[in-house]
């Protein structure tokens, strides 16, 4: 913890170490030998955001475009085009890719040389009920693992009120699994071909298990909230969307946790934005804007 504290005023960040009384004043329902208080971190509705960001977009003369499969990406000398399913090409000077889950496949419909995969790991959710919505003030975060590019179960004040209770992080078997059940043939194959993933999967192994263990059997997953709110009990543990995080993987079974790009010519390729990549999202745009403007200008 005085290690992350540490590198948060390196960075700048307002933060005040808490000693045991003092978290237990701030946080009463919560436990711990100390804490960090970080007085900017908020939480806004992403949808929201994204909705806002969509309106400005076409505003400006842009269109969106949904349930368009890339098929192909084919770049020539002065500009690159996109193959979609079932619609007409498209045709750009200069293509920013942002492809998230499917970043590795994008890449590579470019020849660009990558040495990792996407891995993707399903983060599982509980929302606790209306009447435990005051039982914490702040977002509350465990220390993380030093190790890993996962931040543990979590409690969440969210912008309606509520609370939400995790994600864990257990490995996924189909790139969009958001459902109760997933597996896709394709996904799971070319998974098990890379060797980077047998590897991070044998470093990790033990972790891997627990996380397993704690998503098929409840009271483990409430024994990870408990070590520092211990009143939340089973029967507060209700349903909520998961999601799916887009870990890349390197061959050696490293786990990316910077930035990563890859470019071509014509093209600028964001391969691993690693969290709070949605929270950073507008000045990583800003990032990404610069590069293209210099791809541009040199071209």
């Amino acid at each position: 913890m005085l290690a992350l504290y540490e590198r948060a005023l390196e960075n700048r960040i307002e933060v005040e170490l808490l000693d045991a009384a003092q978290l237990a004043a701030a946080e009463p329902n919560v436990t711990g030998v100390g804490a960090i208080l970080s007085p900017g971190t908020g939480i806004v509705d992403y949808t929201e955001v994204a909705a806002a960001m969509a309106r400005r977009l076409t505003e400006l003369g842009g269109e969106i475009r949904t349930g368009a499969e890339v098929r192909a990406l084919e770049e020539s000398a002065d500009a690159v085009t996109i193959h979609l399913d079932g619609e007409p090409p498209l045709e750009t000077r200069c293509l920013v890719v942002c492809g998230g889950l499917m970043a590795d496949r994008l890449a590579a419909m470019m020849e660009i040389d990558i040495d990792f995969r996407v891995v993707p790991y399903r983060g599982e959710y509980y929302q606790l009920p209306a009447e435990k919505s005051g039982i914490v003030r702040h977002l509350i975060y465990p220390v993380p693992e030093p190790g890993l590019p996962f931040l543990g179960v979590h409690l969440t004040r969210m912008i309606d009120g509520s609370v939400t209770v995790g994600p864990n992080a257990v490995q996924g078997w189909k790139r969009e699994g958001y459902g109760r059940v997933n597996f896709s043939a394709r996904d799971t194959l070319e998974m098990l071909s890379f060797p980077g993933f047998w590897r991070v999967t044998a470093d990790n192994l033990k972790v891997g298990l627990a996380e397993l263990r704690d998503s098929l059997w409840k009271p483990g997953y409430l024994k990870q909230v408990q070590k520092y709110c211990p009143s939340i009990r089973l029967s507060d543990l209700h349903p909520y969307p998961a999601g799916i995080r887009a870990q890349a993987v390197t061959r050696d079974g490293t786990l990316v946790h910077d930035f990563l790009f890859g470019e071509t010519a014509r093209s600028l390729h964001v391969c691993n934005a690693p969290s709070p990549a949605a929270t950073s999202a507008i000045p990583i745009g800003e990032l990404v804007c610069d590069k293209v403007l210099d791809k541009l200008a040199s071209s």
